[in-house]
């Protein structure tokens, strides 16, 4: 089944919602990606300091607003401010809902099926840094006692979005690859975004 994500948001780094993003597809599977082989070997110069090609700059765009990479930033902020170890520390775990602290935690932890975010990071993709969200428990929490329960498992939703795949080519006359040349793939991956709830699967 494929559940669609209403105007979701993009989160400053206290984790507050700032503004819509584009509405993409939160699926409770993993598939494989979809790619789009681009033809053109582009050579070095074409690509100085990194850059993408002019006619990818528009899809490269629409990448950097979808959810996992505009989390990215806010993660960074965080991770700067010495938060990293203590928000790990904290988020390694399936810990005990304090109800009386509900109002003061972000959304991903009050949920009663909590997670965290990692920020993933491929230098040939692009956004090279995308945040991937992971369940703290294999349960979910119970509202009454506001511990872990297993009559209920948690799983990852998951947000198809599109990058672009950089890879190694060959320019025309060149037997083997050119040093400092590639091509581009766009490919449609899905990334988790976050965690719900489900009911357990009996044999």
């Amino acid at each position: 089944m494929t559940l669609k994500l209403g105007s979701p948001s993009v989160l400053d780094a206290g984790g507050k919602s700032t503004s819509p993003l584009v509405d993409e597809d939160v699926l409770p599977s993993r598939e494989a990606p979809n790619l789009h082989q681009t033809s053109r070997c582009y050579p070095p110069e074409e690509l100085s300091h990194g850059h993408l090609p002019l006619h990818l700059m528009g899809k490269a765009a629409r990448s950097a607003r979808s959810l996992p990479a505009a989390l990215v930033a806010g993660l960074e902020v965080g991770d700067l401010a010495g938060g990293r170890r203590r928000r790990q520390l904290q988020e390694s775990r399936c810990t005990a809902l304090q109800l009386e602290n509900v109002y003061e935690a972000e959304f991903h932890q009050r949920s009663l099926s909590p997670w965290r975010y990692r920020i993933d990071m491929d230098e040939n993709r692009y956004p090279p840094k995308l945040a991937f969200a992971e369940c703290l428990c294999k349960g979910c929490i119970d509202m009454k006692s506001g511990r872990e329960t297993s009559s209920l498992n948690s799983i990852l939703l998951e947000q198809r979005v599109m990058v672009l795949r950089r890879k190694p080519c060959a320019l025309k006359g060149d037997a083997q690859v050119t040093p400092g040349a590639f091509t581009f793939q766009i490919e449609y991956i899905n990334v988790p975004v976050g965690c719900t709830c489900v009911l357990p699967r009996f044999s």
